[in-house]
């Protein structure tokens, strides 16, 4: 195990939105490790926070105490590939367990376009993807490992203390460090992938008969225009297409990355540009249509710095919060260069997903991150309240425990269980705190 004093630590999440300085920063080996670890800060009444790769905008992993990283208990841990079922280490990162699972013939059902988080990181704040059909990451999970607030080993499945896996699924860090993950995979498969514009009426119309007809919709709307960018991606037998390397080189790195940091910093020095600058930008989306391996065509780069809001909405909801949405950028002063996602995503039954026994749609808003959000996010967070909104637990929100106990029906529950696993408090912060009760 190695360890750094704090003095040398200073953390900066990817957004550079959230910044800690731990008084020691640890990499544990095996679980063993983390045991002790977490005993002796229990036993001296220091603060303990597993940190993942920091793409959480909200201060979900901060901590002044001592901070975990999980980069050593990463990797595959056993494959029943008959079955389907992994398990990894809690610290594996999203993009070297897709290349690990592709060596078995096995990927995931289902991603987001991000996939630098950690698996630990991405089920405990809720992350998902989308389709109507498919939950987020965390419903993939057959079995949990954490260690609890006494140092305790509570291992989650099936024939384990199956009550409490659809709690700590999505735990929020605050039940226990996620030391092994159990997940449900699927064998390797293709998406084909249709891209192309449409104007946002249209999506809207259209919304409910594109979503039951594909497996995954994914919108990106231009805010100040009518311009959508649209994906629909289904799977096929095959066999590949894939895009070439120039069109690649040009799509997701030039325009998708290179033009659009410079469409936000023209907006930022001159926001009256930015209706026009962004009105440029949709008018250049060209369709293209290709076929490959499934997380290759559900991740894409993202080196555009942004901060980001979102909101789970029932289906039904979407329609009037993006019109009011519509309203309220088109009679503000507010300039945003960064589009807003609109997704969807099954039902499930875990305590805190925002999946909670109701179908969603996902709507995400963004800022440059030189760019201050708050009036923003604000005026989003007003208008998906009026709908139920609950919010994506690693995205920034100003929602608080009283704010979200009606939203979930199993919240004192859970809260109940935090109080069982760690009952003096080991994994809290301020932001837990908060968003639980302190």
């Amino acid at each position: 195990m190695s360890r750094r004093p704090g003095a040398d630590t200073g953390w900066t999440n990817w957004s550079r939105t959230v910044t800690s300085r731990p008084t020691a920063v640890l990499t544990p080996t095996d679980v063993g490790q983390v045991r002790r670890l977490v005993t002796e800060a229990a036993d001296r009444r220091r603060p303990v926070k597993a940190v993942g790769a920091g793409h959480s905008f909200s201060p979900i992993a901060v901590t002044d105490g001592v901070q975990l990283r999980l980069d050593a208990l990463s990797g595959l841990r056993s494959v029943d590939r008959g079955a389907g079922l992994v398990t990894v280490g809690g610290g594996t990162r999203l993009a070297d367990l897709d290349l690990a699972l592709a060596s078995y013939g096995l990927a995931l059902p289902n991603l987001g376009d991000i996939d630098r988080q950690t698996i630990a990181g991405a089920i405990s704040t809720g992350t998902h993807g989308s389709g109507d059909r498919l939950g987020g990451l965390a419903t993939q999970v057959r079995g949990l490992t954490v260690v609890t607030g006494d140092g305790s080993v509570l291992r989650c499945s099936a024939d384990e203390n199956a009550d409490l896996l659809a709690a700590v699924a999505v735990g929020l860090g605050a039940l226990g460090i996620v030391v092994e993950v159990t997940l449900q995979c699927v064998p390797t498969f293709f998406l084909r992938a249709e891209e192309g514009s449409a104007s946002l009426d249209e999506v809207l119309e259209e919304w409910p008969s594109w979503t039951a007809g594909n497996d995954h919709v994914d919108l990106h709307w231009f805010p100040h225009t009518e311009w959508v960018l649209t994906k629909r991606n289904n799977r096929v037998d095959g066999p590949p297409a894939p895009l070439s390397g120039w069109r690649r080189l040009v799509d997701d790195e030039l325009l998708a990355n290179g033009a659009l940091a410079l469409m936000n910093e023209l907006g930022t020095r001159r926001p009256d540009w930015q209706p026009r600058i962004n009105e440029i930008a949709g008018q250049t989306l060209s369709p293209r249509t290709f076929t490959d391996h499934s997380a290759a065509v559900f991740v894409s780069p993202r080196r555009v710095r942004f901060v980001e809001c979102e909101y789970a909405v029932p289906r039904a909801s979407l329609v009037p919060v993006v019109s009011a949405l519509r309203r309220w950028i088109d009679t503000s002063d507010e300039r945003i260069g960064i589009p807003i996602e609109i997704r969807s995503a099954a039902a499930d039954d875990l305590w805190l997903s925002t999946g909670f026994g109701r179908e969603n749609a996902y709507v995400a808003v963004h800022h440059y991150w030189r760019r201050d959000p708050r009036r923003f996010f604000a005026a989003f967070e007003a208008i998906v309240a009026e709908h139920g909104g609950r919010p994506h637990w690693g995205k920034q929100h100003s929602l608080s425990a009283d704010d979200l106990r009606p939203l979930y029906p199993r919240f004192d529950e859970f809260v109940g269980l935090r109080d069982r696993l760690d009952p003096r408090r080991v994994f809290t912060n301020q932001y837990l705190d908060r968003v639980l009760g302190a």
